[in-house]
């Protein structure tokens, strides 16, 4: 077997990568198209901080075995994990900690596998590979983000510190209408709900679901047009380009689901869903003029309703969000590895990560108190509801706090320039 580090992925054959992809479970934010689109729409890229530092296993055939998608990155935005105080008290050590070394999908804080292997024993040669990588390189450190329960153990094996977040994901349990999931919560997050839907429903907005092929260009301008507004909103400029969108439209089925909300006959808001295997992700969301509750309908009963109705069985509600909670979708655990290169600064963390973890667990147990449904585990309603495989839904997961200048793009350790 051969590992090498790879700055593109236009090299290596789409249905190749893809069959990796597929035999780690076929998350589509992994796909040949979507990571692609990133770096080629100049979204994900050395322009913007992304400088891809892919590990490659082949066997001695020639043919992929193994992928690790690894970033050089010059800041910390568009990862959902925070380690900004980590930064600062590196530098304010006199050190530099960027570039650092990232594995995780760019802008996308979802779960799902960062090590694609056909193997465990493929599988801890690229994790061993990426820790390799990072001395080689001599950066300040590697961070592992969303990876799922077993694979985050698997990091710890190879010796980076774990972390804890908290997201808001919404399960399935045989519902058959929204009704049926009203009628599982309690009486007071069940009156809240219908009082959200009754404010949107009287201000006359409608729905229309639109899914890949079926999203016409028209519908995808006016989506993006209401994802630029809501970064305005925040006093931020957008990480991904109107180019990224309509490739992905394109290129990758029927990932996409498009939720737009009209009233008298004209468009008024929308959100984005991605869909994958039977969990449907909630990514962006926009309007162009603010009303009660169109944010909760728009970004969290029309996907769970549509994953109701289409036999989805998850939707993950995007990062961060408290009042998630109230409106079905309950807290989870997500987990990151970290690797640093200075053993001091890898004691610090590690009693921080103590602290850290102490607290969450705290706030998972206060959060599961405030539990929306009758009972702590909703049971499956008599009879179930559709089966079927399912895809996305839509959360905001905006990362909309303001964005100062990147970083001076002057070369960094000869590993290409960074901005």
């Amino acid at each position: 077997m051969q590992i090498e580090v790879v700055d593109s992925l236009s090299d290596i054959p789409a249905a190749e990568w893809d069959a990796l992809v597929a035999s780690a479970g076929g998350n589509v934010f992994l796909s040949h198209a979507y990571l692609h689109a990133l770096h080629t729409t100049g979204c994900a890229s050395p322009r913007t901080g992304w400088t891809p530092r892919y590990l490659i296993a082949r066997d001695d055939s020639g043919l992929l075995q193994g992928a690790l998608p690894l970033y050089l990155k010059a800041h910390s935005y568009g990862e959902y994990v925070f380690d900004w105080s980590w930064a600062d008290a590196w530098q304010r050590a006199g050190g530099d900690y960027y570039p650092k070394l990232l594995a995780a999908v760019p802008f996308t804080p979802c779960t799902g596998p960062r090590v694609l292997a056909t193997n465990d024993e493929i599988g801890r040669a690229l994790m061993h590979g990426a820790v390799e990588l990072a001395k080689q390189l001599q950066v300040s450190s590697l961070h592992v983000l969303f990876p799922p329960d077993a694979e985050a153990a698997q990091w710890q094996d190879a010796g980076l510190m774990l972390r804890q977040g908290v997201q808001f994901h919404w399960q399935n349990h045989g519902y058959r209408t929204f009704d049926d999931l009203l009628a599982s919560m309690t009486h007071d997050k069940r009156k809240r709900i219908r009082q959200d839907r009754r404010y949107v429903h009287e201000a006359g907005v409608h729905w229309r679901v639109s899914r890949g092929g079926a999203i016409s260009g028209e519908d995808w301008a006016f989506f993006y047009r209401c994802y630029e507004t809501t970064y305005a909103a925040h006093h931020s400029t957008p990480y991904l380009s109107a180019e990224f969108f309509e490739r992905m439209g394109r290129d990758m089925g029927d990932a996409a689901v498009l939720f737009i909300g009209e009233r008298d006959s004209r468009a008024l808001c929308s959100s984005l869903c991605i869909a994958s295997g039977d969990t449907a992700y909630g990514r962006y969301w926009g309007t162009l003029e603010a009303l009660r509750s169109l944010h909760f309908e728009a970004c969290y009963y029309q996907p769970i309703e549509w994953c109701i109705a289409n036999g989805f069985q998850h939707f993950e509600g995007g990062a961060q969000g408290a009042h998630k909670l109230a409106r079905g979708l309950l807290p989870v655990a997500t987990h990151s590895a970290h690797w640093l290169a200075d053993g001091r600064f890898t004691d610090a963390v590690r009693h921080f990560l103590r602290r850290e973890s102490a607290g969450i667990a705290h706030t998972m147990e206060e959060l599961n108190e405030s539990s929306p449904f009758k009972s702590q585990s909703p049971l499956p309603l008599e009879g179930g509801g559709a089966g079927g495989e399912g895809d996305l839904g839509a959360g905001n997961t905006l990362d909309a706090s303001p964005r100062p200048p990147l970083p001076d793009p002057s070369p960094t350790r000869g590993e290409g320039t960074k901005r």
